[in-house]
């Protein structure tokens, strides 16, 4: 764990447990309700008994279409030019699902890094696809430059408000679901990339519950954003590198994070594939790295629960092909 840098004035959170209240109904009928499953220590060699929210279930399996669609659906006017994304993949697939949904064009620019797999999945939704040399963020630039051609919405995989609010419909989600069953929880662990996923938890949440941010060794913007009380650029790297692969964590994020997120940590690489086995062996899910990661810092003791400690790990993708997982 690592304690935020002092010495700078917090910004106020830029998204607030109402705006999530509202993203949720604004998104009735667009996004799946995702299922909670208990399981004990000894069903996943772990040090407690533990909650898996299944997020990789949601459409397009990951949680991004919760973001995408209450960004669009938010917008005061679509212009006829459609969407446009830079994304890793699942981002990519999520706004294309929206724009299938909604009957609108879109365009995603997705770097050379990002799996195959992950491409044609988007351009099997209907949406343009672009392939940028690189990463995530030089896939991020050329989107920018065509958005200012085209005047497209441009829809951020996690800078924007209104994406971050519809993230956190999970945590609400989360915490109903659980409430309706009469089980309580103490803290959340979640995959950070660029931000706006754990943000969304932590803005519904706003200190009622710890959220735990879990990031890869390789690529650790929220973790660095911490340490230097402010967000900075990192290295990207990594198995999980085209899900949580951003070089600085968002300024919307850090409003929320800087408030609500009390602890980050980071695991290995193998200690990712180590988590993605488990979930196949056990439960037979397929995870994709940056969706097994959370469950990663639990199994392999990089967070570690206090006596009675009541855990919740968010399973949040599993866009990969299945053969490097139970190859």
């Amino acid at each position: 764990m690592s304690a935020i840098a002092t010495g700078t004035t917090a910004a106020a959170p830029a998204v607030t447990p109402p705006d999530i209240e509202a993203a949720a109904h604004r998104l009735a009928g667009h996004v799946r309700t995702t299922p909670v499953i208990s399981m004990s220590a000894s069903d996943l060699d772990l040090p407690v008994p533990v909650l898996l929210k299944l997020e990789l279930l949601q459409h397009v399996g990951s949680f991004k279409p919760r973001g995408a669609f209450n960004r669009v659906l938010s917008a005061a006017h679509v212009p006829s030019a459609g969407l446009i994304a830079a994304s890793g993949g699942n981002h990519g697939a999520a706004l294309a699902f929206v724009a299938r949904s909604l009957g609108l064009r879109a365009e995603v620019f997705v770097p050379s890094s990002s799996p195959a797999m992950k491409r044609d999945r988007i351009a099997s939704l209907g949406a343009t696809v672009h392939v940028v040399e690189g990463l995530y963020d030089d896939a991020q630039a050329a989107a920018t430059a065509r958005q200012a051609a085209t005047g497209a919405l441009a829809v951020h995989p996690f800078e924007h408000p209104d994406v971050v609010a519809g993230q956190g419909t999970m945590a609400r989600e989360l915490e109903h679901q659980l409430a309706a069953l009469g089980t309580d929880f103490d803290t959340v662990l979640v995959a950070s990339g660029g931000g706006g996923f754990t943000a969304g938890q932590a803005a519904w949440f706003a200190g009622r519950k710890q959220v735990v941010s879990v990031e890869p060794e390789t690529s650790q913007c929220l973790r660095a954003a911490r340490l230097a009380g402010e967000p900075v650029e990192v290295s990207v790297a990594g198995v999980a590198a085209d899900s949580l692969g951003a070089k600085q964590l968002g300024s919307v994020a850090w409003s929320i994070v800087q408030h609500y997120v009390g602890a980050s940590v980071t695991v290995t690489d193998d200690e990712i594939r180590a988590a993605q086995r488990l979930l196949w062996d056990r439960l037979r899910l397929v995870a994709e790295p940056g969706g097994a990661t959370a469950l990663a810092a639990l199994h392999r003791g990089a967070y570690t629960p206090e006596p009675g400690e009541r855990v919740v790990v968010v399973v949040c993708g599993s866009n990969c092909d299945p053969a490097t997982v139970v190859g």
